[in-house]
Formats: structure tokens, sequence, C-alpha cells
């Protein structure tokens, strides 16, 4: 095991997590080939993501998360 691989956060499917380069905010899929695979929490489509780009979500994101759930779910119905 590397350096970097030691440091590297583990991240269980369902964890949140932001995407600092694109600035999201997104639930955890899983990783492969060197990728993580992030959804956002509302519901939509997975995007990719480097791993030295995420990071374990703070207070502040999971609150941005709630927010813009709560707007979806009021705006399209969903939940």
């Amino acid at each position: 095991m590397t350096a970097m691989e030691a440091e590297a956060p583990v991240y269980a499917v369902g964890d949140l997590v932001h995407d600092t380069k694109r600035d999201r905010i997104g639930t955890f899929q899983g990783a492969w080939c060197g990728r993580m695979y992030l959804r956002p929490v509302a519901g939509g489509g997975e995007w990719e993501a480097e791993p030295d780009d995420v990071r374990p979500a703070d207070e502040k994101d999971r609150l941005r998360a709630r927010v813009a759930e709560a707007n979806d779910t009021s705006r399209y119905g969903r939940h």
C-alpha cells in the first residue's frame, strides 16, 4: 500500500460527499478504475469525479443538499 492509498478516505455507498471541482453535493455510489461515481441527492444522473476532488460533506454541504432536495420536491413533487 502506498502513502497516498493510506491517506485516501474510504466512503460507503450512500455517504454524502462534496465534489469540490464541480462544487456539487452528491451521494457516493462506488469507485472503479480510480474514479468515483456520485449521484445528485435529489436524484438524477450519476457523474464521475477524481478522488482528489472529493471530500466528506460538512454541515454546510448537508444543509445545501437538504435545501436542494426540498426545492426539487416543491417544483416537481418528487420524494
